[in-house]
């Protein structure tokens, strides 16, 4: 069965490029009206090109850079003011920071890495939750890593950074789990051929690992009303959920 996201409102941060374009545009392709976010303009206006060339409905653009809070903020209300409630949120945009032993670590740049991949994550939660609880079946995703995982040498800030993104998606789905129909996933994607693996892994194929197309495939179905699992991890390469849950 195909894909049916007729009607439903969508927001995709980090959608210029990559996981985050090509959900984007799977969840358009669907029938849902794509609110598109990224700092890049001429990045959203492919997007939407390329939305309006698969017969979706045109895009509504939101450039702004995620570091600036209030924008967050913003875009809540106006969502709110335009539509009365959001359906879906995929929360892709992120940053790698730099590879390097924890102590040579610039604070800058450690910081950087917690206020774009962590903070703002909070931040749109915090914006966009009570526009989820409006919808019949709010869906949220947020991306994470296996790097939360592993913790490889010199990856310190992207993974520490991942690990409490993980710990907002557990804390955020067992809060609203019985108080509402939104469900909440964290997403590993795996290796994706990205700008993002190319800076970490510069000697790499690409040719050799899957295209963002592929894991956008895989994301867009988790954020249809006929998916009922919360609080848990699904891996994409293994097309798997994991659970979160601790021990009692």
């Amino acid at each position: 069965m195909s894909l049916d996201l007729t009607g439903r409102i969508a927001v995709v941060t980090g959608a210029s490029r990559g996981i985050g374009y090509f959900t984007a545009l799977e969840l358009a392709k669907a029938g849902a009206h794509v609110i598109a976010c990224a700092r890049t303009v001429g990045g959203l206006e492919d997007l939407d090109d390329a939305i309006q060339a698969a017969g979706g409905q045109p895009a509504t653009l939101v450039p702004f850079d995620l570091d600036d809070m209030d924008a967050i903020d913003r875009l809540g209300a106006s969502i709110f003011e335009r539509w009365g409630k959001l359906d879906i949120l995929v929360a892709n945009a992120g940053i790698l920071g730099t590879i390097s032993p924890i102590g040579h670590i610039d604070p800058k740049d450690f910081e950087k890495v917690m206020r774009i991949n962590v903070v703002s994550t909070w931040r749109m939660i915090r914006s966009v939750e009570p526009l989820l609880k409006l919808s019949d079946a709010g869906r949220a995703v947020v991306l994470s890593s296996a790097a939360a995982h592993r913790c490889r040498p010199f990856w310190g800030a992207y993974s520490a950074s991942k690990a409490a993104v993980e710990a907002l998606v557990r804390t955020w789905a067992g809060e609203i789990e019985n108080l509402s129909n939104v469900k909440v996933l964290a997403v590993d994607p795996g290796v994706t051929r990205t700008q993002m693996r190319a800076k970490a892994a510069p000697g790499e194929d690409p040719e050799s690992i899957p295209h963002p197309r592929e894991v956008a495939a895989v994301i867009a179905p988790l954020v249809a009303p006929a998916q009922t699992e919360t609080g848990k991890l699904y891996v994409v390469r293994e097309k798997a959920f994991k659970s979160f849950r601790a021990p009692e």
